[in-house]
């Protein structure tokens, strides 16, 4: 997610926001008292933090020419706070708090505010309205519940653009992979993802849990716009997707045991390391590297993992002759594979819209435009250069041009306008066509398209931030090829390790004979079509023995 700029702050606050307290019992003498205007005449607001709390909050060591600082507080001899030293590496500080007004006919009312304090020391105080709270909270959990039926999406479109004989395994994998993603995010992802403190400053750091107490209920530390248990939801939902990924192209061929533990360490902690780097505010966040909503961070990070898989377990039996050809293996069901796309689409609605972490209404609108926009000229670029390319329009090509479009413009759907996405979406299109056809010339077999999609068009997604839109500049373009690269190096190699110490210890692909038979049979003994398929089911058999 594209994070405030003073995110390195907030990240800090992760584990210490769900202890905030209303501090009604401060004495009057010790919190500074600040006067606001209402049409009813002067109104007072009184403000306080808990000691303990403002210690914690404003914790925080920076980086200044070379040199570490860390933050200091001062307190009288009565043990009441005098001066927060520093905040930001710009020298200002925010945290979220509570006010209590009372208004000119004596009433109170207690709210949510959010503090700051300049360089001068001048204290500023916005009064967060409950209703826009509420707002902005709900539509991030509508967005997390989109990024959810996702997961069914990506199920129906990679067992409908393979074999009969493996749906019941894919449909398996795909149920297992968000439930076994949102249980390891919870275990160590989050706090991988989001650091309070930094065990390599910027890269590395490892945490258990969801870095809060018994109090769940205070807004996010990283965004005051919601609660931090939304925060949560909404970025587990995104985890999982990196391994639904990998699960298409390593389809039909690897075993589901290794493939799920595979999914656990992936999700656990490869795929939250290099999301630490920019939305945890690390070292990419600092250079300047943009990925609104997860081009690389999620795409591409999961299509790296696809290709290595790939590579690893080799093709599927039968996928190219002897002399090179290829020998196409279509996909049993088009009208689901059809139907995950739309799913897949819609979900992306809440996927990119929920990454404006607001229901601000004109970046939420303008974000459902551009996203729409380069899915539907994704969709016409791969549809048309197939017809004129293989003389005949081609469904599976225009419907991965869908979601190469929806990949393409995913770093940047806050920054563009919609002709740009256009560009964007008809380059992505294309790019997803004839990546496919590469990959079958070097013999690199990617069942659904996986690798194209989300790692091809991924890459040209994040750089086209540096091309199109708002940012762009030759200076943001190598920011990022800068990030892309590193992250999808990094991948590289923790998948890679990943895959071979599974495959030494355990094993990873199916012996040729299930392959042969099917996975459906050889790992579940289940048919996913059993009045339509003239297959042995062992459990079957043996009750009507």
């Amino acid at each position: 997610m594209h994070l405030h700029r003073f995110s390195a702050l907030w990240i800090c606050l992760v584990a210490l926001m769900g202890s905030m307290m209303i501090a009604d019992q401060a004495r009057a003498d010790e919190t500074p008292e600040l006067t606001m205007f209402t049409q009813s005449g002067e109104t007072s607001v009184t403000w306080s933090f808990d000691k303990a709390q403002l210690e914690a909050a404003f914790k925080i060591v920076i980086e200044s020419e070379g040199e570490t600082s860390a933050y200091a507080l001062t307190y009288d001899d009565d043990g009441d706070l005098e001066e927060v030293g520093i905040y930001y590496d710009d020298g200002t500080a925010k945290t979220i708090g509570y006010v209590t007004i009372t208004y000119a006919d004596g009433s109170e009312e207690t709210r949510k505010a959010i503090f700051s304090m300049e360089k001068d020391g001048e204290i500023e105080v916005e009064i967060l309205s409950w209703a826009t709270f509420v707002v902005d909270n709900l539509w991030i959990l509508i967005a997390a519940a989109l990024v959810f039926l996702m997961h069914l999406g990506f199920a129906t479109l990679e067992a409908g653009l393979t074999r009969s004989k493996e749906t019941v395994n894919i449909l398996f994998k795909n149920t297992m992979i968000p439930c076994i993603g949102l249980v390891m995010y919870a275990i160590c992802g989050w706090m991988i993802m989001y650091p309070g403190d930094w065990m390599i400053p910027g890269v590395f750091s490892f945490g258990l849990g969801l870095g809060y107490g018994e109090s769940a209920i205070d807004n996010s530390p990283i965004y005051e716009a919601y609660t931090l248990n939304a925060d949560f939801i909404f970025q587990g939902m995104f985890a999982a997707t990196a391994a639904t990924i990998v699960s298409g192209a390593v389809a039909g061929r690897i075993a589901l045991g290794p493939f799920l533990l595979f999914t656990a360490l992936f999700v656990g902690i490869s795929y939250p390391i290099t999301g630490s780097w920019q939305w945890g505010g690390g070292w990419l966040d600092e250079l300047g590297f943009v990925d609104f909503a997860g081009s690389t961070l999620v795409h591409a990070v999961g299509g790296t993992g696809a290709l290595v898989g790939a590579i690893i377990l080799g093709p599927r039996l039968g996928k190219y002759a002897s002399d090179g050809t290829v020998n196409p293996i279509p996909g049993h069901n088009l009208p689901l594979a059809t139907i995950g796309v739309f799913l897949l689409w819609l979900g992306w609605f809440g996927f990119n819209g929920g990454s404006v972490l607001s229901a601000d209404p004109a970046e939420v609108s303008l974000v459902f435009v551009t996203t729409g926009i380069a899915a539907a000229c994704g969709c016409i670029s791969a549809g048309i250069i197939s017809w004129i390319a293989g003389g005949k329009p081609d469904l599976t090509m225009a419907l991965n041009g869908v979601l190469g479009g929806l990949v393409g413009i995913t770093a940047g759907a806050d920054l563009m306008s919609w002709p740009e996405a256009a560009i964007i979406g008809i380059i992505a299109g294309a790019i997803v066509y004839f990546s496919v056809l590469a990959l079958d010339k070097i013999k690199i077999d990617d069942p659904v398209g996986a690798i194209s999609v989300h790692l091809v068009a991924g890459i040209w997604g994040t750089l086209a931030v540096g091309i199109f839109g708002s940012e762009a500049s030759f200076a943001q373009l190598m920011n990022q090829i800068i990030g892309c690269f590193s992250i999808i190096i990094f991948t590289a190699i923790s998948a890679t390790i990943l895959f071979l110490v599974i495959k030494a210890v355990f094993g990873l692909r199916v012996s040729a004979e299930e392959e042969m038979e099917g996975l459906d049979l050889g790992e579940h003994d289940m048919s996913a079509y059993p009045d339509f398929q003239r297959v042995y089911i062992k459990s079957y058999h043996a009750r009507e023995m």
